[in-house]
């Protein structure tokens, strides 16, 4: 009598297609949001509408313009642009903040982000100036009170104080067009 043993068919275990699943299920919803159409440079704030965060920066050293202080908000439709010297999308947009620095009726803030004072003069003095203010954010901190995911990012504050608009990344014409322009025309009751 002779005996056989059954050979065990191999099995692939579960766990071994785990992170086959967990990969298709990422790609999948990678996918989704690719497809979706939705404008990457539009990220969420929870500070539209809030109080835009106390603030007292102090001034670009070298420069004649003052720091930023809330206060300066006050009864002002105020642009609170982060930039920095070292940031290739904010020399992209930098000629359409010169454009919008003729409007007298707009407050142009400018808070610069971990930059060297001289790098920052020397990005203002090759490009030109369209800031009202410029406030000095060496360490960062005033930019996550603000919620900067990165520069350059720019914040449309009302009169009243009270974030109206958040813009991330580098304006373009098309995104002046068709996002703040809209927000400061609502803004000034247009």
């Amino acid at each position: 009598m002779s005996t056989q043993t059954a050979t065990p068919r191999k099995r692939l275990p579960w766990l071994a297609l785990l992170p086959l699943l967990l990969f298709l299920a990422l790609a999948g919803i990678f996918l989704f949001q690719l497809l979706s159409g939705r404008d990457a440079s539009v990220v969420p704030s929870a500070l539209i509408g809030a109080p835009a965060p106390q603030t007292n920066l102090p001034p670009l050293e070298g420069s004649p313009l003052p720091g930023i202080e809330s206060a300066a908000f006050d009864g002002n439709l105020t642009l609170v642009n982060v930039w920095a010297s070292w940031c290739a999308p904010c020399r992209q947009e930098h000629p359409l903040l010169m454009e919008l620095s003729r409007d007298e009726n707009l407050v142009i803030a400018g808070l610069n982000y971990k930059d060297r004072a001289e790098q920052a003069r020397g990005f203002l003095s090759e490009l030109g100036n369209p800031y009202d203010a410029i406030g000095v954010d060496g360490s960062g901190r005033t930019a996550i009170d603000w919620g900067v995911y990165g520069v350059p990012e720019t914040f449309l504050v009302g009169p009243d104080g009270t974030i109206l608009y958040k813009h991330v990344g580098p304006f373009t014409v098309e995104s002046m067009r068709d996002g703040l322009m809209p927000a400061i025309e609502k803004a000034r009751g247009s």
